[in-house]
């Protein structure tokens, strides 16, 4: 059936779910969460489905992340409420008990690598370009992100979180952010091949996939820790000016115009992800901390800039940070 922009269907042995809203890059609601949520709940015990496969109609993207403008627009009761059932539906995917497959094809951010980067099987393309960009807007990367972003090698996640840094289907996989590499043009044969009986999963993602590409991001790993590894956001970014590779600049410069307070709450809480490796802990961590930052101006202020007006010129308030403040957040629930 086809409701609230969201396609579910069995076909064959697989249960299968498109996320149908092309128009707005397939953005979350709560009517696409409800919906994906009680499918899965109707085939835990059923015979019939046993593998799930989790994608987005379109040819631009799997998904964009939570529709931000709807976000902003809601009470901070209904914002709560929202993130309640997006977070509660990644901790269903991420321990359903049949494999679910999820691709990620072309751009999936926020949101969209909160339904997919906790799947069994996580599938990239050369189209695909993954991040969390949470930071632009005055929020933190939510959804498990830090969790992600405290078990990438190294010091990349910190990299990826506090500069809303967009990862290539190469990158991603480098980044355990994703376990495999399909060309787009081989997709159809991975969905015709997981209808039909036979195989597990895994063999045939194994069957479909390819080495990936050389990843940029692997590359840069070694300037990436020697610069991350420094404490606070300012001495991250006096190291980065320090260094002599333009993409350490870059890298500045991208910070330079994030919400001081999103960075210093991203950073401490990939902290405490890589402290204490637990999805569901995680998950109502953010909870609290995107209540929290959906209460400040900031939030507001980065959707104005990016999503409204378009002048990706945020001011930003405050313009320095109160660790105390940063702390609240972190521990708000």
């Amino acid at each position: 059936m086809t409701n609230d922009d969201v396609d579910i269907r069995v076909v064959g042995r697989l249960g299968h779910i498109t996320l149908d809203r092309p128009e707005r890059l397939n953005a979350l609601t709560p009517g696409i969460l409800t919906r994906i949520s009680d499918a899965l709940a109707s085939w835990h015990e059923l015979d019939d489905v046993e593998t799930v496969l989790l994608d987005g109609a379109g040819d631009r993207g799997f998904c964009a992340g939570g529709d931000v403008r709807m976000i902003t627009e809601s009470t901070p009761e209904d914002a709560r409420a929202f993130w309640e059932l997006e977070y509660a539906t990644v901790l269903q995917i991420a321990t359903f008990p049949k494999p679910v497959v999820a691709v990620m094809d072309g751009v999936t951010m926020g949101g969209g690598v909160g339904l997919a980067g906790h799947a069994r099987h996580r599938i990239v393309t050369e189209r695909s370009r993954v991040a969390m960009p949470e930071v632009r807007i005055g929020l933190a990367p939510d959804v498990g992100g830090a969790l992600l972003l405290a078990r990438a090698p190294g010091l990349l996640g910190l990299h990826l979180g506090l500069t809303a840094a967009t990862m290539t289907g190469a990158d991603a996989v480098a980044a355990g952010f994703a376990d495999a590499f399909v060309r787009s043009d081989d997709l159809v044969e991975l969905v015709d091949a997981l209808i039909v009986a036979g195989p597990d999963a895994s063999e045939i993602v194994a069957r479909v996939a390819q080495t990936p590409p050389a990843s940029e991001l692997l590359a840069a790993r070694p300037w990436i820790d020697a610069a991350y590894d420094a404490g606070t956001i300012d001495e991250i970014l006096a190291s980065l000016r320090a260094r002599p590779e333009a993409g350490a600049a870059e890298a500045a410069d991208a910070m330079g115009s994030m919400s001081p307070t999103s960075l210093a709450v991203t950073l401490r809480t990939v902290e405490l992800a890589a402290l204490d490796d637990d999805l569901e802990r995680v998950l109502h961590r953010d909870l609290g901390v995107s209540t929290a930052l959906f209460a400040r101006p900031d939030f507001a202020e980065g959707v104005r800039a990016q999503v409204v007006d378009k002048d990706r010129a945020p001011r930003w308030a405050p313009a320095q940070v109160d660790p105390t403040e940063v702390e609240a957040i972190v521990s708000a629930r």
